[in-house]
């Protein structure tokens, strides 16, 4: 399947901030192996301080997490006309973030 050397995509850390309109969001996307060498892309998002909400989908290919990563990616891009406020990307280090 997988050789433990596969790189997978970074983390991508988004976050929506219109402290005005009180709007506070973050998206998280991440992949990584399981135990069985499937990809496990794994999406949390919710109010920033929250805990929010999680979901995992497991691939067999990485051609299919990529795609599903490139439709959540397109969805977020969206949000200003959703929302009202656009998604900005943050470094992610380790499980901190820092404004890019």
């Amino acid at each position: 399947m997988f050789g433990a050397n596969s790189s997978l995509p970074d983390p991508i850390e988004l976050v929506a901030l219109d402290l005005v309109r009180n709007v506070r969001r973050r998206y998280r996307i991440a992949a990584s192996f399981d135990l069985f060498g499937m990809i496990v892309v794994e999406t949390r998002w919710g109010r920033i301080g929250a805990d929010g909400q999680a979901q995992r989908h497991a691939f067999t290919d990485r051609a299919a997490a990529e795609r599903h990563i490139a439709a959540m990616m397109r969805r977020r891009g969206t949000a200003e006309t959703r929302i009202g406020v656009p998604y900005r990307p943050m470094a992610v280090a380790g499980d901190r973030t820092e404004s890019v």
